[in-house]
Formats: C-alpha cells, structure tokens, sequence
C-alpha cells in the first residue's frame, strides 16, 4: 500500500502530465479511498470511483469518471456495476443527455449503514447460516464435545452481534452519533452502574 508521501508524488506526477480536474486535497482523498478499499477487500478502483461520486457531489457519466481518474473507460463501467450492486451507486438521467450519469448518497451516515448492510448480506450472514446448518446436521452430535461447543459459541456470537447490527441501523442518525460518542464509557456505566 501507499504511504501519505507516495500517494503525495502521484498526484504531483499526474498533473505533470495533464491538468488535473481535482484538487490535490481531493485527488490525495481518492487515491487514498483506493488503497483503503483494496485493504477491505474492494477493488482499488471501485473505491476511487465511490469516492469521486461522493466528493463531486453531482452525477458524473462514465467517460468524465474516467478522464478524471485516469483509468481506462472498461475498468470505469464494471467498478459502476459492481457498485450499483453493492447498492452505494444509482443511475440517473439527465434531460437532454442520452448517457447515463451515475451518484452516490452525500450522506456519511446513509452511505456507512449501507455499506455495513451489504456487508453483512454477503459475508456475516452466509456463514452464520452455515453454522446454523451444522449444528442442525444429524452427525454433529458425533463430533468430539470441544468442537460442537466452539461451533455452538461462534454461533451465538455472530447470532447476538446480527441481532446488535440490525437494532444499530435501525437508529435515528443523531441516536447513533450520540451513542458512538459515549465510547467507553457504556461499558463503565455496565460494568459499575455508572458509580465513579
């Protein structure tokens, strides 16, 4: 991955080389969304294309995302399509204009529940339905009794924190903002009933 300074010297690099439509804020802003995606597992250039939407703040077709980011139209088309699927990209149409134009949400807020919503649909879900299915074969009960409990306990683990995701977008956005600001200090109020 790209250290600040790396990321700094592409973005000088590529204005050298033609003007560059962004800012150098917003274009260390989306390369760095880039290198963030690829650590979560999303392909660089799908998280440089969300993040362009969301720093434009207007719809923007195909082919200026492309001159904008430097990248190849081909490569600009599947990373849209891979977010529309992921549901942080929509298509819009503007009057008079025969190419499709694509936004994201300008809302953090919406655009985190989304993200954890999808996330949850294709990776937390899929395997807490496995566990599920295990421990419903007929041969679990044949397993030594230490792996049937630690099937059991991730289990219960993934079922309580699905349960806790649900019930957290489902919170107003203000609800939410309060409750991260608390941090810490829930686990105190738990641990000693808010006794200092």
């Amino acid at each position: 991955m790209y250290d600040e300074s790396t990321l700094r010297a592409m973005t000088e690099e590529a204005a050298r080389y033609r003007a560059d439509p962004l800012s150098p804020i917003a274009r260390r802003f989306v390369l760095h969304w880039g290198e963030m995606g690829s650590r979560w597992g999303v392909n660089r250039t799908v998280a440089q294309v969300h993040a362009l939407l969301f720093l434009a703040g207007r719809p923007m077709d195909a082919e200026e995302i492309a001159a904008t980011l430097f990248v190849a139209r081909s490569n600009v088309s599947t990373s849209l399509r891979e977010l529309i699927n992921l549901n942080l990209v929509r298509v819009v149409h503007k009057v008079g204009e025969r190419r499709d134009h694509f936004e994201t949400s300008q809302d953090v807020w919406e655009l985190f529940r989304t993200i954890v919503r999808e996330r949850k649909a294709r990776e937390f879900d899929p395997t807490l339905a496995m566990l599920a299915e295990l421990a419903a074969e007929p041969k679990f009960g044949e397993e030594p009794a230490d792996v049937r409990q630690r099937i059991r306990e991730t289990q219960a683990l993934m079922t309580a924190l699905s349960a806790w995701t649900e019930e957290m977008l489902r919170l107003e956005t203000g609800t939410l903002r309060k409750l991260l600001k608390l941090g810490g200090r829930i686990g105190n109020l738990l641990h000693d009933g808010g006794k200092r």
